[in-house]
């Protein structure tokens, strides 16, 4: 059994842990549950349930990053805090070797349930629609093109895409409203001219992060209006 350095209670619904957040302690569930879940352009995607004797906040220990998900309590739920002298002890009695591998590992599972719940935010219906748009690169403001659309991300036709994970701001244009939707988003993935073929054009899919309220309400409204027009 882990060595634990204190016992946390919490009430369904509270928050343990918020993803974004710093911290690298590693708790494990001595009763009750816990429910891990992500953000994606505004909608929260549960990615597992946790039971008594799981544990989590790993990858914030053994990769040194952000929390990359957040944890909230389903009924009352009681937690073990896992003593970090005990955790730090075990962890430096490996090889450098291997301490480098188990590091590797964590930060590529993170990035595969990163995929994994992006994969299913973009499973929401795609609109085929091409609306303006500009964003900015590393030298000028851009105008182009969408090739769908949905609430939360896009696809943008271009020649010269940003690379993954590049973060930016885009002014979208909706028929009929008069000032942009200013929304700041994330590069998901890019494709180059040289990689695109066939019915796959070059260009990159975005993932939105953030806008107001009000930008979010009129995107939603505009998307409503074009499927019941289909």
């Amino acid at each position: 059994m882990f060595t634990l350095a204190s016992e946390e209670t919490y009430e369904d619904g509270q928050v343990i842990i918020k993803e974004g957040s710093a911290g690298d302690w590693v708790y494990v569930i001595l009763s009750g549950a816990v429910e891990i879940s992500r953000t994606i352009g505004g909608r929260r995607f549960v990615v597992e349930r946790l039971q008594p004797g799981d544990t989590f906040g790993e990858i914030g220990f053994i990769g040194k990053v952000k929390r990359t998900a957040t944890a909230v309590a389903v009924g009352k739920t009681t937690l073990g805090v896992i003593d970090r002298e005990f955790l730090d002890e075990e962890f430096n009695k490996l090889s450098s070797d291997f301490r480098a591998i188990i590091v590797s590992m964590a930060k590529k599972f993170e990035k595969m349930t990163q995929r994994i719940t992006e994969f299913s935010a973009r499973q929401q219906e795609r609109i085929q629609k091409s609306l303006s748009l500009t964003y900015k690169d590393d030298r000028a403001f851009l105008k182009a093109f969408t090739g769908n659309i949905s609430s939360a991300g896009l696809f943008i036709r271009t020649e010269k895409p940003l690379p993954q994970g590049e973060k930016f701001m885009l002014k979208l244009q909706l028929p009929g409203v008069t000032e942009p939707l200013k929304i700041n988003c994330e590069v998901a993935w890019s494709r180059s001219g040289g990689e695109a073929a066939g019915k796959y054009p070059p260009g990159m899919g975005v993932k939105f992060l953030e806008m107001s309220r009000k930008d979010k309400e009129a995107l939603g409204e505009y998307l409503r209006q074009v499927k019941a027009g289909q």
